[in-house]
């Protein structure tokens, strides 16, 4: 069972727009996954600008952690579902940085 940031059950990011490198709603990885799709985000018009053409403001994506990483860096990282965000993204970035930008849903 994979798991999240917080070491609960890794939760769905969402299925509208079907989202997760393996297109079933998780940010779960795997050996074929080298982009590591494993940061779930609510995007913003500041993060799409910056990352992400395609969606649209409020839509839920999983994303590569190195993407949101550099995002943050450039202060335009995108809200994250802790949740929904897969553990291994704490080899990429601190779970501080992650919580500073937890949705507040």
């Amino acid at each position: 069972m994979p798991t999240n940031v917080l070491g609960t059950e890794l939760k769905c990011c969402c299925r509208d727009p079907m989202t997760g490198f393996y297109r079933d709603g998780l940010c779960r990885t795997g050996p074929e996954d080298i982009g590591l799709h494993t940061v779930c985000v609510k995007v913003t018009e500041e993060f799409l600008d910056f990352s992400v053409p395609g969606l649209k403001p409020g839509d839920k994506w999983c994303v590569c952690v190195t993407r949101w990483k550099s995002a943050l860096d450039h202060n335009r990282a995108a809200p994250v579902d802790l949740e929904a965000t897969h553990a291994s993204a704490l080899e990429f970035v601190t779970l501080e940085e992650l919580q500073a930008y937890a949705l507040s849903e």
